[in-house]
């Protein structure tokens, strides 16, 4: 566990309805260090204004950095541009891990915010490559280690 014991964790992952479908993805070890006030949640495509539920998103033309550095966007698949929503999300979870010194992040897997190492390929055919979503891409730049779900607990530093 890190430091200050607080890990920064996608609030779908503990069962809150934000995912854009509507749903939640509930992880039992996640909740448990909600439980102990390990965790400080956020879904930053919420954050960043969008609502519940929502039009499936992707990124087109890149990763997550290439979206903070301007050279891709993120589209619906009716091609509505949400990249302002995005980055906002991005902005408002890296406010969250300065403000509580958090260095780990538990994110939900093949988001196009979270995943921090497969996102869809922005065709919108469940496509996936390698690449990370663009809350993970800016926590990784301020040096926080960002993890998915997906990876076992005794390798993700909980």
């Amino acid at each position: 566990m890190e430091e200050n014991g607080v890990v920064l964790v996608s609030a779908c992952l503990l069962g809150l309805p934000t995912s854009y479908d509507g749903r939640g993805h509930l992880v039992a070890e996640l909740v448990r260090l909600a439980a102990l006030g390990r965790v400080v949640p956020v879904c930053p495509e919420v954050a960043g204004g969008l609502p519940v539920p929502r039009p499936p998103a992707e990124i087109v033309g890149g990763s997550g950095g290439d979206v903070l550095d301007g050279r891709a966007r993120v589209l619906t698949a009716a091609g509505e541009d949400v990249t302002e929503a995005y980055l906002r999300g991005a902005e408002v979870a890296l406010a969250l891990v300065r403000r509580y010194g958090i260095r780990l992040a538990v994110m939900k897997a093949r988001s196009p915010s979270c995943s921090p190492s497969g996102i869809y390929d922005g065709t919108h055919t469940h496509r996936l490559i390698p690449g990370e979503g663009v809350t993970a891409a800016l926590l990784r730049r301020e040096g926080v280690r960002v993890v998915s779900e997906e990876l076992p607990p005794d390798r993700s530093g909980l």
